[in-house]
C-alpha cells in the first residue's frame, strides 16, 4: 500500500424502511438505521467501506476494514500491504484495538478517552470527515431507500467510485 496514513470514522444512515444490516440505533431513540465505515488514505480518497446495522459498535468493523485494503505494487523493492499509521477518534480506543494494528505494524494514533482531547488528531482525521460529507451529498446514501443490504453496499460502492472520479478527473463531473 503506498500510503503511510489512513483515518477511519462512520457515518449514521437512516432507513426510510427495516430490511437487512438495520438496527436500533443508541444514540436515536432506538429508531433503525446502519452505518456506513470509510477508510481513506491521507488525501481523503476512499480505501475500503462497510456497512453495519447502527447498534453494532465501531470497533468490530476496525480490523476487517483494515484487513480488506489490497496489496499496492511499489516502484522498487517490496509490496507495502498495510500503512503506516491509522488516525481515529475515541470510538476506536481500546487496549484490543490498539493491540490488533500493533500486530499488524501500524502504529495507533487513536485519542483515549479522558486524557487526549480530540483536537490534536483533527489535524489528521478532517480528510475522513470530508469524504463522509461528499458521501452524504449522493441523494441515495444520505437516506437508505433499499431493503436488501447487498443493493445498499453496491450503491456505497458506486457512491465511492463517484468520490474518487470526481477527485481525480475534477474535469469529467
Amino acid at each position: 500500500m503506498g500510503c503511510s496514513r489512513v483515518a477511519i470514522d462512520f457515518s449514521s444512515v437512516r432507513p426510510s424502511r427495516r430490511g437487512g444490516l438495520t438496527g436500533p440505533s443508541p444514540t436515536d431513540k432506538a429508531e433503525a438505521g446502519s452505518k456506513h465505515h470509510l477508510l481513506v488514505e491521507a488525501h481523503g480518497l476512499p480505501l475500503t467501506e462497510s456497512v453495519t446495522a447502527a447498534n453494532v459498535h465501531d470497533t468490530h468493523e476496525l480490523f476487517p476494514l483494515v484487513d480488506s485494503v489490497p496489496a499496492v505494487r511499489m516502484p522498487s523493492g517490496q509490496r507495502k500491504r498495510r500503512p503506516g499509521r491509522l488516525h481515529g477518534d475515541k470510538a476506536y480506543a481500546s487496549r484490543k484495538s490498539r493491540r490488533g494494528l500493533r500486530l499488524r505494524s501500524i502504529a495507533p494514533r487513536i485519542a483515549r478517552p479522558g486524557i487526549e482531547s480530540k483536537e490534536r488528531l483533527g489535524r489528521y482525521r478532517w480528510v475522513v470527515e470530508r469524504t463522509l460529507a461528499w458521501k452524504n451529498q449522493l441523494r441515495r446514501l444520505r437516506v437508505r431507500d433499499e431493503r436488501r443490504d447487498d443493493v445498499h453496499f453496491g450503491f456505497l460502492v458506486l457512491g465511492c467510485c463517484v468520490i474518487l472520479l470526481r477527485r481525480l478527473c475534477p474535469d469529467i463531473c
